[in-house]
């Protein structure tokens, strides 16, 4: 089977480096808003998140960008933290600023998802994994 890395076209890594940098960019700039908005767009749950997002995202078009063979594992890490800051995003009601940062983490959230090939591939270290997993709950 083939990895993540390997079957994505050059097309969908450009469209998927520009999706994480537009949700990089909007995310900076909602928490630019918040803090200057203060109130419940302050809230620091939703601050860390913003600034999550903008780091992963950052992260994981460099990541494409200089052709690691390890971006599918940024770009799941992406999708899952964009699904998370859009959530909160729309959460926060009908604010024009909210709702743009939500789509674009939705629209990162997918293409991220699709680089990454929609799960996490297998550990760098498949012992350490399974030493991990023989531990007590």
């Amino acid at each position: 089977m083939a990895n993540a890395e390997a079957t994505r076209s050059k097309d969908e890594m450009r469209e998927c480096i520009d999706h994480c940098m537009a949700c990089h960019r909007i995310c900076m700039e909602t928490l630019a808003d918040c803090l200057k908005r203060g109130g419940k767009q302050a809230e620091p749950k939703l601050l860390r998140m913003l600034m999550d997002c903008a780091d992963i995202c950052e992260t994981s078009a460099r990541f494409m960008m200089r052709g690691s063979n390890m971006h599918s594992r940024t770009c799941f890490a992406c999708a899952e933290v964009c699904a998370a800051c859009a959530t909160l995003c729309e959460q926060m009601g009908n604010d024009a600023m909210m709702k743009a940062c939500a789509e674009a983490c939705r629209r990162c959230e997918e293409s991220c998802r699709s680089m990454s090939g929609g799960v996490m591939a297998q550990p760098i270290n498949p012992e350490a994994a399974q030493r991990a997993a023989d531990l007590p709950a």
